[in-house]
């Protein structure tokens, strides 16, 4: 079995399945406090006049909890900013926001993001990320990867 070849694109996939999963975890609940009515039944005519209650999705499967456990510990090595960035486009938050929060302009907070992304592709293919370079250097760099990947 081949090892998966880790690019920015695949990495933000799992990154947005990790956030996904985090926001189908069932809520905390306080301790000692709990109900011993039964659930009510309810008949057709008393639900005539209600709102329809909201669905919500399963909870997520053990395999995804594992994904999103791996995946969260990707950004420990991160700038803080560049880590916020990575996580608030994973929970699809707009740039605005995203720029608003962070304090950046559109184009430098885009330009962290994808140097955040090449950052952790580079670890997980267990390649050193150069220090000394520049962030557009390094985002070039996984460019030409990605295209030699695609072309092998």
């Amino acid at each position: 079995m081949s090892e998966i070849i880790w690019t920015p694109k695949l990495v933000e996939e799992r990154l947005s399945e990790a956030a996904a999963v985090l926001r189908r975890l069932p809520g905390t609940r306080i301790r000692g406090y709990f109900n011993t009515w039964p659930d009510y039944l309810y008949e057709f005519s008393d639900l005539v006049g209600q709102e329809p209650r909201q669905t919500s999705l399963p909870p997520p499967s053990p395999s995804a909890i594992s994904r999103m456990e791996e995946t969260l510990s990707w950004t420990t090595g991160l700038d803080p900013i560049d880590g916020k960035i990575t996580w608030m486009r994973a929970h699809d938050t707009p740039w605005k926001a995203v720029c608003w929060k962070i304090g950046l302009q559109r184009s430098a907070a885009a330009e962290r993001w994808q140097y955040a992304l090449c950052v952790i592709a580079m670890k997980l293919n267990h390649q050193p990320a150069p220090t000394n370079r520049s962030r557009r250097y390094l985002i070039d760099r996984m460019r030409d990867f990605r295209s030699e990947v695609a072309g092998s």
